[in-house]
Formats: structure tokens, sequence, C-alpha cells
């Protein structure tokens, strides 16, 4: 029985590889990240136009994550049978309509309305990448394709802050949110030409995402995925007052540094899909949590001196960024059959696991300073490799069962 995400070419012996739909895919990433975090740099501009609070304007990124959750848990069931490209250039008029409905706001419901829209894009589009990637390549050059996609995230996240500082000092806040409107219309074109009809071919026994967690495999790589991203971004998110206070960097200091955290991931994302097939998909899932732990103790020890630590945040920068395309490779051979609902499992688990680890560490650091949350992004991170390699055990398992 032909599975419902099989490679979109399967009556020749080698299938037909879809790079431009590769590209245009990452393209389009690009533009959902620079979206979903251009509000961090024109905070200030938003809320005195429209005369709310900092924190308030702030909240137009967390609506876009509640929105991204909700929609990556039922997208595919939603979806039912509708052709995945047209699914995919329907949620890219959606994204060319937020920026249009943010750069026009009269007022702050409204540009609350844009976010949660570009919130949904970024959950459909999480959702179905790596069954996606899985139609536009043949099997083994999966990971590649994942690194692409993942290699437009890596980008606009060192790119869309800056940028959007820069575009909103010569044309204005609203003007930069718009400069995401032709973007969108360029990955729509090009993903008219360069995808391929992807039909969905559900089966009547597709299960639904929280199906999905009575698989042992499943609920321990999941585990694994939220301790990871938990234990990340309560460090991560905090690194700047960590820089500020401990480091006592200068702005420009400052910028450098985020910059080469930045250059570090891109850097990452190119090399994890050779280091994937050489060293083995589950070795990398638990070294990678492993280095981050490791690396969050040494900042707590070497945090003041601006060389070494610079060069830990790099290191740090270069495996965050890559790992996400480790687990979406994890993703594409753990549940063939299912990697659409299982990408809107990993897509809720992830963005809840980043809310929380936020939270956490945010709370930590304000009542035990940056040590307790470093230790406790840690000890996460740690635990995330420990499930890990539950999950490799218990294919290890199988595989020797079956033979």
């Amino acid at each position: 029985m032909a599975a419902h995400i099989s490679v979109a070419t399967i009556d020749t012996d080698e299938p037909r590889a879809y790079w431009g739909g590769v590209f245009a895919m990452s393209l389009c990433v690009f533009t959902l990240i620079a979206s979903e975090f251009m509000p961090v740099s024109l905070l200030t501009p938003i809320a005195l136009e429209l005369q709310v609070t900092e924190g308030q304007a702030g909240q137009a990124i967390a609506i876009s994550g509640a929105f991204a959750v909700l929609t990556s848990l039922f997208i595919s069931s939603l979806a039912g049978h509708l052709d995945r490209k047209i699914l995919l250039l329907a949620l890219t008029v959606v994204m060319a309509l937020s920026g249009t409905i943010v750069a026009i706001a009269p007022n702050y419901e409204i540009l609350m309305v844009g976010r949660a829209l570009i919130g949904g894009v970024i959950g459909g589009f999480w959702s179905m990448s790596a069954a996606t990637a899985m139609r536009l390549v043949p099997p083994q050059q999966v990971p590649r394709a994942l690194a692409i996609f993942n290699g437009g995230n890596a980008l606009a996240t060192v790119i869309a802050p800056p940028l959007g500082a820069f575009l909103g000092s010569i044309i204005g806040w609203r003007g930069a949110f718009f400069c995401v409107v032709p973007v969108a219309v360029i990955v729509f074109i090009w993903q008219i030409v360069s995808l391929p009809s992807m039909k969905s071919e559900r089966r009547p026994g597709t299960v639904n995402v929280f199906q999905l967690l009575k698989r042992p495999l499943v609920a321990f790589g999941m585990a694994s995925v939220g301790h990871f991203f938990m234990g990340q971004f309560a460090l991560f998110t905090y690194v700047r007052p960590f820089l500020e206070t401990v480091t006592a960097v200068d702005v420009s200091t400052l910028s450098l540094v985020l910059l080469g955290i930045g250059l570090a991931g891109v850097v990452g994302t190119s090399l994890v899909g050779v280091l994937l097939i050489k060293e083995g998909l589950y070795r990398m899932l638990i070294i990678i949590p492993v280095v981050m732990a490791v690396i969050a103790a040494f900042l707590i020890v070497f945090g003041h001196s601006l060389l070494t630590t610079a060069a830990l945040l790099g290191i740090w920068g270069m495996f965050s960024t890559a790992a996400p395309v480790g687990w979406w490779t994890w993703l594409t051979r753990s549940l063939p059959q299912d990697a659409e609902a299982g990408g809107g499992l990993m897509v809720a688990v992830i963005q809840f696991a980043i809310t929380l680890g936020a939270v956490v560490g945010g709370v930590l650091f304000d009542l035990s300073g940056f040590q307790a949350t470093f230790v406790a992004s840690s000890v996460l991170l740690l635990l995330a490799g420990l499930l890990a390699a539950r999950a490799a055990a218990i294919v290890i398992t199988a595989d020797t069962a079956v033979n």
C-alpha cells in the first residue's frame, strides 16, 4: 500500500528531486520567520503610534505563537484530501494578507488580527514541512532538504531584527511590515512553478496528533524535543542581560556577539545534513543537547571573559540551529506514514516548550540570578539527551526483534 506522503514521482526507479521547490520553501521560511520576529525591533514605534504600552505591543509576538500551536494541531485533519500544493499556496496568500493588515492597521485590535494570521501560517507550514520534504526529494536527500528549509530560518533570525530596525528608521514600521508582501508574492509565484502536485492520499486509519503519543518511540522523542527547546530558550532568551551585566559588553559588542551566534547557526544548518549521514541520526540527537548543556555550565564559570563567552555562544548557535534539522529528520524516519500529524504534534510541542522555557528561565533569573537560569538550562538539555538515548534504545530493540 502506498503511503500518503510518498514522493510525488513513483513511476521511475530514481524519483525526481524538485530542488526548485525546496529553495522556494526555504524562501517561504525566511519570509515567515522575518515576519514573526519583525516586531522585536519595532515595538517602540508601534506602541507610540497605536497608543499602547510596549508590553502590549510585545503581545504581537505571543499571539502569533499561540495561533501557531492551534493551527499545527489541527491543520492536517482539517485539510483532509486537499492537494498540499494548493494548501501551501493558500498559506502563502494568508502570509501576504497578514503583512498587509499589519501595515494598514488603524488600531491595536486589527494589528493583532494580522499577527494571529501569521501565526496560523507558521503553524501550518512547519506542520507540513517534513512531509513536504519527503515528497520533493528522494529519501536519502531528505536531511539535506530539511537543512535548506532551516537555512532560511537561521538566516531570517540573523537578519530580521536589524533589518526591521533599519527599514523602520527609513520607511516607518508600517513600511517595514509591508515589505513582507512583495516577497510573499515572489514565493507564491515560485511555488506555482516549482512545486509538483502533492495530492493527499489519507488512509482511513490515519491517526490524529494525540493518538501518536501512545507510541513509546514518539512519546520519548517528543519528550526529548520538548526538553531540548525548554533548555535552549531558558538560557537564550536571557542571553542579552547576561552579556550586559556579567560579560559587561557595550551595545556595539553585543550586536557583534549576537551576529556571531546567528552566523554560526547558518554554518550549523549547512553542516548538519552531512553529519546526520556520517555520524548517525540518534548519535547527533544525543550529542547536540549534551554539548549545549556543557556550554551552559561553562558560561557560568567563564562568563566574565568576553572572548571565551563569544566562542562558547558561537558553538551554542551552531548546535542549537542544527538541532531542528535532526529532529525533523527523525520525524520523517520514525513516522513515514503519519508525517503530517507528527509534524503538527512537533510544532505544538516546540512552541509550548519555547514559551515554558522562557517563563521558567525568567522567573529563575529574577529570583536567583543568571546562575540558576543557566543551571536549569543545562539540566533540561541533559534530560533531552537522555530521552533521545531512550528513543534510540527503543529503535535498537525493535530492530533486534525483527531480525
